[in-house]
């Protein structure tokens, strides 16, 4: 689904993972968190870097649909929503 997301819903999913354990007791639950908080909040306070906003005419103002965005030395275009 994150690849599909990426590709097709400019949606960029990730999963995070912050033990060898799937299922850790409910007893390890806060020691996990106190282990990871930080640089889960780093994380956090960087989603936001990059560009984001609405593609619209120039001249009108109007939203454009399906507009395709190229940044030069990136090799992934991203469409416009609606």
């Amino acid at each position: 689904m994150q690849d599909y997301n990426y590709v097709w819903a400019n949606c960029f999913e990730i999963t995070l993972e912050l033990s060898c354990c799937k299922y850790p007791p409910t007893s390890e639950l806060q020691k996990e968190w106190e282990n990871n908080r930080e640089s889960l909040l780093a994380f956090i306070e960087k989603v936001h870097i990059g560009v984001k906003g609405f593609v619209k005419d120039a001249i009108t103002g109007a939203g454009l649909d399906n507009a395709t965005i190229v940044v030069a030395g990136i090799a992934h275009n991203i469409t416009a929503g609606k």
